[in-house]
Parts: structure tokens; C-alpha cells; sequence
């Protein structure tokens, strides 16, 4: 699921070397959290959030594959 959230955030930011993914697991639940510079988190975010829900939804569809819960927190 790291994988899945750096590849895309990747694609989104001119430049990817600067995309960073952490991910932290407890009770089953994995945490993941994608920092992006501050410039860039609008092309991440997308307008009206849409593309934060986005990539929400398929982690939802890849958690529910290992019946795992993932939460994503966007940040710079």
C-alpha cells in the first residue's frame, strides 16, 4: 500500500524525489502518511479534494484485500 500512495504521488509532483511515505501499522490498522513540499500539495490534494479521496478510496479497496484498515494523512 506504501508502494501504491509513493507511485502516485510521484506521477502528481514535478518533482518525485521529494515524496516521502511513511507507514506505521497498530491493531491492524495501517497508517500512512504522505508529505509532499508545501508548494506541491495542491497537485496532490486536487481541486475540491478529489484527488486525496481518490487515492483513499483505493487504499480502502486494497485494506479490504488483507481486511486491513488504512488511514492516509497528507501533510508537508
Amino acid at each position: 500500500m506504501k508502494a501504491l500512495v509513493e507511485y502516485v504521488a510521484q506521477q502528481l509532483v514535478p518533482d518525485p524525489t521529494k515524496v516521502v511515505v511513511t507507514e506505521r501499522t497498530s491493531r491492524g490498522t495501517v497508517f500512512l502518511r504522505l508529505r509532499v513540499p508545501k508548494e506541491e500539495l495542491g497537485r496532490v490534494i486536487g481541486r475540491e479534494g478529489r484527488l486525496a479521496s481518490a487515492m483513499r478510496v483505493l487504499l480502502r479497496v486494497a485494506g479490504a484485500r488483507t481486511r486491513r484498515r488504512v488511514v492516509l494523512d497528507i501533510t508537508d
